[in-house]
C-alpha cells in the first residue's frame, strides 16, 4: 500500500501539528464555549460544502452533548453530484453574497453565544457573512482553517475580509491550500484530501476540552451515549434531546 500509507502518514504529521502548535488555540475556544454554555448560551457550527461535515458529526454524536447547535441548510451541502442538490448549484450559493444573511433569519443568536466556523479556504461569502453576521450580533467567532491558504489567498468577498480576519479564536486546520496531499508521478494534481479529518479532530478536541472545563465548574453535561455499550442508551438519548429541545425553546 504505498500511496495510501503515504497519506496516512501525512494525515498523522497534519494531527502531530494540530497538537502541538494549536492547543493554545484549541483551549482559548473552549474557555469562551464552555463559559457560553454555562450562562445559557449555545454554540453555533456552521460549514458549507465539505466543511458541513464536522457541523453534522459534532451533535448528535455518540459522546457529544448538547450546548452544541449544528446550522444546517440543505442547500449548502450537495445530495448529488449533477443536477438538483448537485455540486455546481451548491459552489454557486455558497460563494452568493447575501444569502448567508437570510439564512440566519431562521435562527436566535444572541449575545451569550459562541460561532464556529468551519471553511478550509477561509474565502467563499457563505462562512465570511456568516462570521460577519455572527459579530454584528455581538457573538464570539471561533474559525477552522488553513492559515497558510489564509496567507496565500487574496480576499474575494466584497468586504475585502477573509473569514481569519474576523475571529475572536482562529485554529490552524495546518493543511495545505490545494487540500490534497499525496503526489503522484506522472499526475499533475495532488489527490487525497486533508481537511476534512483535520476538521472534525479540531471538532472532537473542541468537545472533549468544553466538557472538561464544564466538569471543573461542576455542570454535568448529558452525554449522547452509544446503545451498543449502554443499555440504557434509549431512555438516556431521549433525555438528552428533551435537553437540546428545552435549550432551543428556551431562547424564544
Amino acid at each position: 500500500m504505498q500511496y495510501g500509507s503515504i497519506y496516512l502518514e501525512k494525515m498523522k504529521q497534519i494531527l502531530d501539528r494540530i497538537r502541538q502548535e494549536q492547543g493554545k488555540n484549541i483551549a482559548a475556544a473552549a474557555e469562551i464555549m464552555a463559559d457560553s454554555i454555562a450562562k445559557g448560551g449555545l454554540i453555533h457550527v456552521f460549514g458549507s460544502g465539505h466543511s458541513v461535515i464536522p457541523v453534522l458529526d459534532i451533535f448528535p454524536r455518540y459522546g457529544s452533548f448538547p450546548g452544541f447547535h449544528p446550522l444546517l441548510d440543505p442547500r449548502l451541502m450537495w445530495f448529488n453530484v449533477l443536477g438538483p442538490g448537485g455540486v455546481r448549484e451548491l459552489l454557486w450559493l455558497e460563494r452568493k453574497e447575501g444569502y448567508a444573511q437570510v439564512f440566519l433569519t431562521n435562527h436566535c443568536l444572541l449575545e451569550n453565544d459562541v460561532m464556529l466556523v468551519f471553511s478550509h479556504g477561509g474565502l467563499n461569502a457563505a462562512p465570511i457573512e456568516v462570521a460577519m453576521e455572527a459579530k454584528r450580533r455581538g457573538l464570539a467567532v471561533v474559525a477552522v482553517t488553513s492559515q497558510e491558504n489564509y496567507r496565500r489567498a487574496q480576499a474575494t468577498h466584497s468586504s475585502g475580509k477573509k473569514l481569519a480576519d474576523l475571529a475572536d479564536v482562529v485554529i490552524d486546520n495546518c493543511v495545505p491550500p490545494e487540500d490534497g496531499l499525496v503526489r503522484i508521478k506522472g499526475l499533475e494534481e495532488p489527490v487525497a484530501a486533508g481537511s476534512t479529518i483535520a476538521a472534525v479532530a479540531i471538532a472532537m478536541a473542541l468537545v472533549s476540552e468544553v466538557a472538561g472545563r464544564l466538569v471543573q465548574m461542576n455542570i454535568k453535561p448529558k452525554v449522547f451515549v452509544s446503545p451498543n455499550v449502554n443499555k440504557n442508551a434509549i431512555q438516556h438519548n431521549e433525555e438528552v434531546f428533551e435537553v437540546y429541545k428545552q435549550m432551543l425553546k428556551n431562547r424564544r
